[in-house]
């Protein structure tokens, strides 16, 4: 477990990750982060769940159809 400081930044309020929090999480500075509500709280992810599914959907997309999409491309 790991224990964050809520801080004021500027005219908001905000929490600074630890270094081994963003090792686990694998984002650096600039990268984005998404918090989510589960049961009993929130839970952070590195990028966007739903992003991540839309992508995988598209590649597959892509691979089943890359004749077809070759074609299209001339």
């Amino acid at each position: 477990m790991i224990q964050l400081t809520v801080r004021k930044v500027g005219n908001s309020l905000g929490v600074i990750l630890p270094q081994e929090a963003l090792a686990q999480l694998k984002v650096e500075e600039g990268d984005s982060i998404t918090l989510t509500p589960s049961v009993g709280g929130f839970q952070l992810h590195a990028g966007d769940p739903t992003y991540d599914r839309a992508m995988a959907i598209a590649e597959e997309g892509m691979r089943r159809y890359r004749n077809t999409l070759r074609e299209l491309a001339k």
